[in-house]
């Protein structure tokens, strides 16, 4: 019961902001989120000296776009499919996956690399090594969650649940791009 009032005051100032702030509230949110991603992936991965570059650009990517981007999609998402539109959720969950999904996967691996000061080839190289299996992973774990999040969950908070499955998603991306980075390291060496 201690634990539940300064959570409620949290969640209170949370909604308040939401409400009143949307774009501002979301893209903050993003930001920690990513950027609290990506340290809990170097964490986990044992990591002896953490990596701040990677942590600031997953936390600008989260503040750029992480957050506002969910946002606008998912509110033109119901403005283009309506609660009345037959078989809805089905329609917006197709359209999250199908489009929004692909479409998002890339400009993210892409933006991340540059957020690390990579050039423009090496952001290009990395998409076409690591996008097809994120991509794909994520139809295969994450797409359950999404249609959950497209039945249940009220349209003002869409944004944050894609926040947190972002969370632990960003850790499976961090750990995919340091995987294949130490595998390319390892093919110039040889």
């Amino acid at each position: 019961m201690v634990l539940s009032k300064p959570l409620m005051k949290v969640l209170e100032i949370y909604f308040g902001e939401l409400y009143s702030n949307p774009i501002r509230t979301n893209a903050i949110t993003g930001a920690l989120i990513a950027a609290g991603g990506n340290y809990a992936s170097q964490f986990l991965a044992g990591k002896k000296v953490i990596n701040n570059q990677t942590i600031l650009a997953y936390g600008a990517f989260g503040l750029l776009f992480g957050g506002t981007i969910p946002h606008f999609f998912y509110l033109g998402l119901d403005n283009l499919i309506s609660e009345e539109a037959g078989m809805a959720v089905v329609k917006r969950f197709l359209v999250e996956r199908i489009i929004y999904t692909p479409l998002f996967q890339a400009f993210f691996l892409y933006m991340l690399a540059r957020f690390e000061g990579k050039d423009h080839e090496t952001a290009l190289r990395q998409i076409k090594t690591l996008y097809w299996s994120v991509l794909t992973t994520s139809w295969k774990y994450i797409s359950i969650i999404e249609l959950m999040n497209q039945m249940v969950v009220p349209p003002v908070v869409r944004s944050l649940v894609t926040n947190l499955i972002a969370f632990f998603w960003t850790i499976y991306i961090s750990n995919k791009r340091r995987q294949e980075e130490i595998r390319a390291s390892r093919k110039i060496k040889k």
